[in-house]
């Protein structure tokens, strides 16, 4: 296989599209191509340097005149310089908006440039959000269904995400179902007692959540399995991440008064020194494209309590890497957080099927799957 020039488009912040669109560079480049990141600041997951990873902080200017910055169009701007003068050969964007229509808008800005020698090829990552809420307002429909059909290709993380986008848009483009992944080499089970002293934490069970605190995460929800889970059970509740629900949750809290049991211990990016000491995850979301944190747990053998949304169910197995329920339903996650918590032969078993679970969707794996996808469109110059 040859040895690429490759751009990737992403956000720099919390979440599984930014983190996933990092590591597939990360691991692309170990591979020997070159990864070009474009994103306003660096993404949260880059971490050391690589001679093959190069980053290019996109420069938003600010002009009184309007009132939202230039971020696509400086965005566009700087892949198309990029492109220019490094001749890249892919450049893969993390979302359809910004991203790919971004990405769009520079090979337009290089056809001059490019007359004499080819363009990059466009592939483009639906990760959910750009779907199911930027896509669902009626004004933004058309721009997401011009990104997705001016792509040379198309990828969804999912089948239900895939299914939602034939569904909402009609595309003319096939869109092929890459699933998020995870370095095993990385995410396992190896807990270390300091963690639980840093902590304060004793022999209490631990439940643990990670996300971006969306309201599509229900945060609410999980104050509220925690509380009943507490009533029965000595447990700590870890809440890892940060944003708008947050202060709701806080509240919430409050008012159950279990302030001393649960810990806001913001955004992380090393997060597997808890999961290590975790013993079950709560993802009560309303809907999930896939759920990237609930593979890295699963990956660090810690069973997920999770609702049948979106992606959940094409790789956690009701009753054997969790549970699976119906979203909104706290009396039956509590129920089956209970179960785990107090059947240590149950969540033994849980534990060790979660771990081979997350063995089948190895980082190495779905990389390669990505670069053969590359080849293939390059090979239809």
């Amino acid at each position: 296989m040859r040895t690429m020039k490759i751009g990737i488009s992403c956000h720099h912040t919390y979440g599984g599209s930014g983190a996933i669109a990092t590591e597939l560079g990360k691991a692309l480049a170990v591979k020997g191509h070159k990864v070009y990141f474009f994103s306003k600041e660096a993404p949260f997951r880059l971490g050391a340097f690589s001679r093959n990873i190069f980053y290019h902080e996109v420069e938003v200017m600010h002009y009184p005149l309007f009132d939202a910055p230039f971020y696509s169009l400086a965005l566009a701007s700087k892949i198309a310089e990029v492109a220019f003068y490094e001749k890249l050969d892919v450049v893969h964007a993390h979302y359809a908006i910004p991203h790919a229509f971004s990405a769009m808008l520079a090979r337009q800005l290089l056809e001059d440039k490019c007359a004499e020698s080819k363009c990059f090829k466009l592939v483009t990552t639906l990760h959910g959000t750009d779907i199911t809420v930027v896509g669902a307002d009626r004004g933004m429909q058309d721009v997401v269904r011009l990104a997705i059909n001016k792509s040379d290709g198309v990828t969804a993380v999912s089948g239900y995400l895939k299914e939602e986008t034939i569904k909402m848009f009609i595309p003319k483009k096939e869109i092929t179902v890459i699933p998020n992944f995870v370095d095993t080499s990385v995410f396992f089970r190896s807990p270390k007692s300091e963690i639980r002293d840093q902590l304060g934490l004793r022999d209490e069970k631990i439940v643990i959540h990670i996300s971006n605190f969306r309201p599509v995460k229900c945060i609410g929800d999980i104050i509220r399995i925690f509380y009943a889970i507490s009533q029965n059970s000595n447990a700590t509740l870890l809440l890892v991440g940060d944003g708008p629900e947050r202060s709701e949750a806080e509240v919430l809290v409050r008012q159950f008064g279990i302030v001393d049991r649960v810990r806001f211990l913001g955004k992380l990016v090393d997060i597997v020194p808890l999961l290590s000491i975790a013993d079950i995850m709560l993802m009560p979301s309303n809907a999930e494209s896939f759920g990237l944190a609930a593979l890295e747990a699963m990956a660090c053998g810690v069973p997920v309590v999770a609702t049948m949304a979106g992606g959940f169910p094409e790789f956690i197995v009701h009753g054997e890497h969790g549970y699976l329920l119906a979203p909104g339903d706290i009396e039956g996650m509590t129920e089956k957080a209970l179960l785990l918590l107090s059947d240590y032969d149950h969540w033994l078993e849980c534990s060790e099927a979660c771990v081979q679970q997350a063995k089948r969707y190895e980082t190495a794996l779905l990389v390669e799957q990505y670069e053969a996808y590359y080849e293939r469109l390059l090979a239809d110059e």
